[in-house]
């Protein structure tokens, strides 16, 4: 007996030693490696876990800003195993997305978006598929009429729809992210399939239900542990659930494209599948093995529009909506604008040129809004030397636009929600270079110009109809502006009333 414990002592002990030297080995392969003099300094990595256990969870982007200060406009952090250089600060960010857009306006592909996407769509793609995903892409945008009165005249019908569903409150508390999520969804849904769909369709609030709950899930630290360590995937509920929406979505998404097939004519095509089923069809019959017009990047680029269609837009008008019950003497200040301008007429886009306090008051909700605060990734696409240091080829990136939208060399009052950071003396609308909501460079939000459009239209029309309050007993001090983080920042839970003017 004795002897058997001694083994089981000395195999416990070797067990240990054992691990301890396979630690010590991935941490000097990892970590210790001989490195460039020049490579951006950071925080001290632990063996495996990077800096992980400095970052907060909930609020990784404030953890990078705060590093920031330490460690300069560019700086490394480990995430795990994984080398990630963070730019930060406006001029930094822009100098790297826009006069070095080649060389970081690559995709960073993480385990999880590769699961996903399989490097086909728009979002999470490179090289010629994407460039000719995203070139299609914006071609049909304009076609179809982003920009145009067209486009102008469906989201104004959609407004009238959305109001409807708000008069249903009577002006008692509700959730507007419903609502607001089917209201902005069905935009790009006439873009897309050429139609809109009604509130009360469960085929279609389901998709844009669950395509808002991956958005959410996608951003959160269970996820990035996943990209971190791939192995834990099958023991994140997360992760699952974000794989069990996108092919339960990804079925209705074909069920739809096979009916815009069976129907499909040549000489009336209703939307962007139809042009994508259009070229696809010809690619096929010249022949074309080589195409990028297949039916994977058909379902990728459709649901790639679809979500970030909805969720973008949909998360900036909710933060707006709260921010005007949060801050009620600028709301009247808008509606009086309106009033004083418009009267009782629609709104229109070009309305937008008359009314600059309203204008600067949507673009300081999309600045404080700071709706995608970690950008997605990049990568480089090759041996760069910026700004004094070396980052080697493929080294993940993250343009931090947090720090861009709250670089308080910038703006004046960069945590505030200040409206005349847009104004000038003479209160005219002032545009500002470090605005950057959208990114920049490369992979600029291909559907900026529809975003801008369908803000400005719901926004004036919502608050020429409705004055938005807090619930009965609930201030304006109650709504909390820290928001909940995903891959896009929403606004923390809370009921708004819509309460008619007469």
């Amino acid at each position: 007996m004795a002897l058997i414990e001694a083994f089981l002592q000395v195999s416990s002990t070797g067990t240990l030693i054992y691990c301890l030297l396979l630690l010590l080995v991935v941490y000097l392969l990892f970590f210790r490696s001989p490195r460039d003099g020049n490579e951006p300094p950071g925080p001290t990595p632990l063996p495996l876990l990077g800096n992980l256990l400095i970052l907060d969870a909930n609020k990784i982007h404030l953890s990078l800003c705060e590093m920031a200060k330490q460690f300069g406009p560019v700086f490394t952090v480990y995430l795990g195993p994984k080398k990630v250089v963070v730019l930060a600060g406006y001029k930094t960010v822009k100098q790297a997305l826009v006069n070095y857009a080649d060389e970081f306006g690559d995709r960073e592909i993480t385990p999880l978006f590769h699961d996903l996407s399989e490097g086909y769509g728009i979002l999470f793609s490179n090289g010629e598929s994407w460039r000719e995903m995203r070139r299609f892409a914006l071609s049909n945008l304009r076609d179809f009429g982003v920009g145009k009165r067209g486009m102008e005249e469906k989201i104004i019908e959609e407004i009238h729809y959305l109001k409807g569903e708000f008069d249903k409150f009577e002006g008692k508390p509700f959730d507007t992210t419903q609502p607001v999520n089917y209201a902005v969804s069905n935009i790009i849904s006439a873009i897309v399939y050429g139609s809109r769909f009604e509130y009360t369709d469960p085929q279609f609030t389901k998709m844009v239900d669950r395509a808002n709950a991956n958005v959410r899930d996608g951003g959160s630290f269970s996820i990035m542990l996943y990209n971190t360590f791939p192995w834990l995937g099958p023991f994140l509920k997360s992760k699952r659930i974000i794989v069990r929406n996108v092919l339960k979505n990804r079925v209705e998404m074909t069920n739809l494209i096979t009916g815009l097939l069976e129907t499909l004519n040549p000489d009336d095509q209703r939307g962007f599948v139809d042009s994508f089923l259009m070229r696809k069809q010809s690619e096929e019959q010249s022949g074309n093995r080589d195409t990028y017009f297949h039916q994977e990047n058909l379902l990728m680029t459709v649901g790639n529009l679809f979500v970030a269609g909805t969720d973008t837009t949909g998360t900036t008008l909710r933060w707006g909506l709260m921010l005007m019950a949060k801050y009620p003497h600028i709301q009247d200040r808008v509606h009086e604008e309106i009033e004083r301008v418009i009267g009782g007429r629609q709104p229109v886009v070009e309305d937008r040129k008359k009314l600059p306090y309203t204008d600067a008051v949507i673009h300081e909700t999309q600045r404080l809004g700071d709706i995608v605060p970690l950008n997605l990734p990049h990568k480089t696409s090759c041996d760069v030397h910026f700004n004094g240091y070396f980052i080697q080829k493929g080294t993940t990136v993250v343009p931090l636009l947090t720090s861009v939208l709250k670089d308080g060399s910038e703006w004046e009052k960069p945590n505030s929600f200040y409206p005349e950071h847009f104004l000038d003396e003479k209160g005219q609308f002032v545009k500002r270079d470090a605005f950057m909501p959208f990114s920049a460079g490369r992979r600029v939000c291909p559907g900026e110009s529809l975003a801008r459009m369908e803000v400005f239209l719901f926004i004036t029309s919502l608050l020429q109809s409705y004055r938005f309050t807090t619930p009965p007993g609930v201030s304006g001090e109650d709504l909390d502006l820290k928001g909940i983080v995903g891959i896009t920042l929403n606004p923390c839970p809370h009921k708004l009333c819509a309460i008619r003017r007469s």
